[in-house]
């Protein structure tokens, strides 16, 4: 019994210890999100505070350019004062030569003569005071105007900035734009191959008739391939060329890179005779119908709803405008035509 009891003394517990670990592990965590938090709040507060900046910036050069059209009118203004001052004093300083000449006239004269002197004198010396102010005045406004020049040289300065800032981002948006009509050619002319790959599949598979034809970027079959006249309801014979088109279309699906988005459009026509029977009520809804007809058979063979659209041009656009039967069977078809979303 001493030894089972020694044993159970000499038993070590470490749950304690695993607790402790397990706590400060959890508080690491929470210290680390918490910091990340906090470093994540102050980002956002620096990027708020650059827009803010920025604002101001923009703010502060239309206040700018508003100060530098009337800095501008008012230096117009002082030029001309001064302008007008400097021909008053050139007419002064005539006034007071007229008036020396006189004083030296009538300097050995009588006392009456030299009374008109006295009142010459005066007149000069008034003369004088009136010159001195308009040169002081005169002064001011030359100060004024350096001041304005040295104002608008600021502001010129800041608007340059402003300018090649503008220039380097034009330069920039021009690269992007360039860059990506390049990235468009380059998408335009792989889906010019898919499609010169897929409409060679197609004519290995159909081969060679009269009522299915090739029409520059577009597969036409003459309705009768697919319908009966006046109905949009697929015939036997009619799914069965429509089955071939899904394999090519499934094997070109798997073909395609998936950053190209296209479509294969099916496109419903039908002559200008107009519609009989109740079905349908003009050549729109008989048309649009059997291209969504084509298209929702497409879809029950596998094909993607968002690879497929359905459209309906009635009898509004012809490939042949004469009233003839032929023509009418012409304008009659359904075209498959592969291009982009």
């Amino acid at each position: 019994m001493a030894l089972s009891r020694a044993r159970r003394e000499r038993t070590v517990d470490y749950w304690p210890g695993f607790v402790d670990a397990l706590s400060t592990l959890i508080l690491g965590i929470i210290f680390m999100l918490t910091v990340f938090v906090i470093v994540q709040f102050f980002l956002s507060q620096e990027l708020t505070n650059k827009d803010t900046s920025l604002q101001r910036l923009t703010a502060r050069i239309a206040q700018l350019t508003e100060i530098l059209s009337l800095e501008q009118a008012g230096k117009l203004t002082l030029e001309e004062q001064m302008v007008q001052m400097r021909a008053s004093l050139a007419a002064t300083q005539d006034e007071r030569n007229r008036y020396k000449g006189l004083y030296d006239e009538l300097g050995s004269g009588s006392a009456t003569a030299q009374g008109k002197v006295t009142e010459l004198a005066g007149q000069l010396d008034t003369e004088k005071r009136l010159s001195a102010r308009q040169q002081a005045q005169i002064e001011v406004l030359n100060q004024q105007i350096l001041a304005l020049r040295r104002q608008l040289s600021a502001i010129e300065q800041a608007l340059e900035a402003s300018e090649s800032r503008d220039k380097e981002s034009q330069s920039r948006i021009l690269d992007l734009g360039a860059r990506l009509n390049l990235a468009l050619a380059q998408r335009v002319q792989e889906l010019t191959r898919y499609r010169s790959d897929f409409f060679g599949r197609l004519s290995a598979i159909l081969g060679n008739r009269a009522d299915i034809r090739i029409v520059g970027d577009r597969f036409v079959f003459q309705s009768e391939v697919f319908f009966d006249t006046g109905q949009a309801v697929l015939k036997p014979e009619g799914r069965s060329e429509l089955d071939q088109i899904a394999g090519a279309l499934a094997e070109l699906d798997q073909k395609i890179p998936s950053e190209i988005a296209w479509v294969l459009r099916v496109d419903g026509h039908t002559d200008v005779r107009p519609v009989s029977g109740a079905t349908f009520k003009s050549n729109w809804e008989l048309s649009a119908a059997r291209s969504i007809s084509v298209v929702q058979y497409l879809i029950s063979k596998g094909i993607a709803p968002q690879r497929l659209v359905a459209a309906g041009f009635g009898e509004f656009q012809p490939i042949d405008n004469a009233s003839t039967d032929e023509a009418y069977s012409r304008n009659r078809r359904i075209e498959l035509k592969l291009t982009e979303r």
